[in-house]
């Protein structure tokens, strides 16, 4: 299972920042996480940053059972 997660607004909808997810890709843990009715709209939104071992990803990426996969909402800058 890959250790996930959640910052920001996403943690705070779930009430959890980390979890053990069963999934071996990324978008095979975003459709787990999104079973949860909190999170579905948010994993879904445009800009939302995914980092796997802290490295940022696009699209859909492996994920194996030690990695660390991390969803986060966009950031803006100033």
């Amino acid at each position: 299972m890959a250790r996930v997660l959640l910052f920001g607004a996403l943690a705070d909808a779930a009430g959890w920042r980390e979890r053990e997810v069963e999934g071996d890709s990324v978008e095979a843990l975003r459709a787990t996480l999104a079973e949860d009715d909190r999170l579905a709209d948010r994993l879904a939104r445009p800009g939302l940053m995914t980092v796997v071992n802290q490295v940022v990803v696009r699209g859909d990426h492996p994920v194996g059972p030690d990695d660390e996969v991390a969803f986060a909402p966009p950031v803006s800058g100033g």
